[in-house]
């Protein structure tokens, strides 16, 4: 419009120029078209037909298909959890579903505990539809808030995983869980040892450091070499101990 500006009539018969432009171009393509900025010629008429018309309707298809993704998105997330709810009393919650939380999920399927009494909260979309692609179920969200692991059952889980990436959502995670479920079995990692006793007090029953077990490993390995390979096997339920 700016270059053909020439081939545009103002309402208020003033020259059109650089915010005007933009002003059509932006009430063209939102579909508003307060009709006080019109093409005049035929240069004009084209350009809007050609160029401004396709551009508007690829713009509503855009907008069309995002809110039908999410939409369609979150009805399958809640159709998933509605089934789940009604055929899961006893879950096991785990919250977090990064490294630590995907190698909970794999202690728990290898020791043969069904897909479909796990469920996960995790926060991060790419990771909660990780989880949601192996067949677990999946509630988006913070694991802090109350609403959240109220979603997920949390209220009569068998027990709670606390496999969150920062010691201060562990912490905050605990005290939810722990308000909502007096009687399940949380358990709960931390990365420093100095927040053990704060997990503990929070209402976990057991708290895990998980960056000191790492680095006592790698110490003692060097004394004892196969010290690793025999505490893989005690972990590991689906081979034998050799």
């Amino acid at each position: 419009m700016l270059l053909d500006r020439d081939g545009y009539r103002d309402a208020a018969e003033t020259p059109i120029g650089v915010i005007d432009a933009f002003y059509y171009a932006t009430v063209t393509l939102s579909t508003t078209g307060y009709g006080d900025i019109t093409p005049a010629t035929d240069v004009a008429r084209l350009v809007n037909v050609l160029v401004v018309t396709p551009a508007r309707v690829l713009f509503l298809i855009i907008l069309v298909g995002t809110t039908l993704e999410v939409l369609t998105e979150r009805s399958r997330e809640q159709f998933r959890i509605r089934r789940w709810r009604s055929r899961v009393n006893d879950p096991v919650v785990v919250c977090g579903y990064g490294t630590k939380g995907r190698s909970a999920v794999d202690a728990l399927l290898t020791d043969g505990t069904p897909k479909e009494r796990i469920v996960v909260v995790e926060l991060e979309l790419a990771a909660a539809r990780g989880a949601a692609a192996r067949g677990l179920a999946v509630v988006q969200g913070s694991s802090t808030r109350s609403a959240v692991l109220a979603e997920a059952r949390v209220d009569r889980p068998r027990s709670v995983i606390v496999a969150t990436n920062a010691d201060d959502a562990a912490v905050l995670t605990v005290l939810t869980a722990r308000e909502q479920a007096r009687q399940a079995w949380i358990v709960a990692a931390v990365r420093e040892a100095e927040n053990v006793p704060l997990v503990r007090q929070s209402g976990a029953d057991q708290a895990i450091v998980s960056s000191e077990t790492a680095g006592r490993l790698l110490g003692l390995s060097t004394v004892t070499p196969q010290l690793v390979t025999v505490v893989e096997d005690l972990l590991t339920a689906a081979e034998d101990w050799r």
